[in-house]
């Protein structure tokens, strides 16, 4: 059974996937307003993310995954590109949201078209996790 914060950080990061499309989606249409304001909510569920995370894991620990067999190996395939990447993650949003709140839409545009990827894979790989971690019979 899930934790609460566990539960949240799943809710967090499916909300920030759904900003990231939309983000992108808007600024495909031309609509930079509508892109900010997806992609400073995405940015804002991805820092309340982080925080719920760091108290969930203080609290918790960590939590094995308890599959075997195939299911268990593609934990493993989703969990660990999902950590580097993770990791990655933080400095490549500060420098895309910097470049854009400086309105340096070439540099911003550049280093966007590697970070909004990596973002939604973490996004949605995180969601992966938990349900795997949590959800899945063993």
């Amino acid at each position: 059974m899930p934790s609460t914060l566990a539960t949240l950080n799943a809710a967090l990061n499916t909300a920030a996937a759904v900003c990231l499309v939309a983000g992108l989606v808007a600024i495909k249409a031309g609509q930079r307003e509508r892109h900010r304001a997806c992609m400073l909510s995405a940015t804002g569920l991805s820092v309340a993310f982080l925080v719920s995370y760091l108290i969930h894991h203080a609290r918790v620990g960590s939590v094995p995954f308890r599959g075997t067999g195939l299911v268990r190996t593609l934990y493993f395939v989703i969990l660990i590109p999902h950590v580097v990447l993770a990791a990655a993650l933080v400095p490549l949003v500060i420098v895309t949201l910097v470049q854009a709140l400086r309105d340096r839409r070439a540099q911003h545009k550049r280093i966007a078209r590697f970070t909004l990827p990596v973002w939604l894979f973490v996004s949605v790989s995180g969601v992966a996790v938990y349900v795997m971690l949590y959800h899945l019979p063993v």
